[in-house]
């Protein structure tokens, strides 16, 4: 599966999602684009795009996207606090269809 997290997780996140390419917006070049241009951009670059941002299903139309979100509740963005969510990021990220969105974390 091919997962694309958002810029707010830490650069070597991507490394922890074994058995999946995983990438973020940083390595595409797009760091700091706008929500709206970005789920555009990442069109036909993943399956399930992942993020820490919990508004992002009701600030864009994600129905029309060709691919899931999963947007992840966390108490910080660093590694040690996101790390124990991979299971169930994963897991979502597997059932999550496109243009839909689901939360995963507390």
């Amino acid at each position: 599966m091919r997962i694309l997290l958002d810029e707010n997780f830490p650069g070597d996140f991507p490394a922890l999602l074994i058995g999946h390419e995983a990438s973020n917006v940083h390595s595409h070049g797009w760091a700091g684009i706008k929500n709206g241009e970005l789920l555009r951009r990442a069109h036909g670059t993943c399956d399930v795009f992942v993020t820490l941002d919990r508004n992002l299903e009701f600030q864009q139309n994600i129905k029309v996207l060709p691919y899931g979100i999963v947007a992840v509740r966390s108490r910080s963005k660093r590694i040690v606090d996101l790390t124990p969510h991979i299971p169930a990021i994963l897991l979502a990220a597997s059932q999550v269809g496109p243009g839909r969105a689901v939360t995963v974390g507390a």
